[in-house]
């Protein structure tokens, strides 16, 4: 994929900054922050821990890879965003989030999959001319 093009170029940096701040968020989960003196392991076990440092370093290494224009960046976002609304929609109960995380990780899997269609079309226009 090419996402060098003006038109998408910009779309993707949004969509990069949206993942920065989401994996950010969840970094600050890790860390406990607004827990107390509560540790995070203990308020969501071992398992959800994990699953939640995996999902947030996959965030912040996708948002890197679309701020550079790396197709990798968008690969990985979208296996990170599915696999954990898998989990979540399948009830797994180590996968916790709100309405509004719930939200914003569909915009971002929608998002990821317009720039990946527009990609397309911009390659094919490309071509025909």
């Amino acid at each position: 994929m090419d996402f060098s093009s003006p038109p998408i170029a910009i779309y993707i940096r949004i969509v990069a900054i949206i993942s920065l701040l989401l994996g950010l968020n969840d970094a600050a989960r890790l860390l406990g922050v607004n827990l107390g003196a509560v540790s995070p392991i203990e308020t969501m076990g071992m398992t959800g821990f994990v699953y939640l440092a995996i999902f947030a370093l996959a965030r912040l290494f996708a948002a890197v890879g679309l701020w550079i224009k790396a197709s990798w960046g968008a690969v990985l976002l979208v296996g990170a965003t599915v696999l954990e609304l898998a989990l979540y929609l399948l009830g797994n109960p180590d996968v916790r989030m709100t309405a509004f995380g719930f939200a914003v990780r569909l915009v971002l899997l929608v998002s990821i999959i317009v720039i990946f269609v527009l990609s397309i079309r911009l390659n094919r226009a490309r071509a025909a001319d």
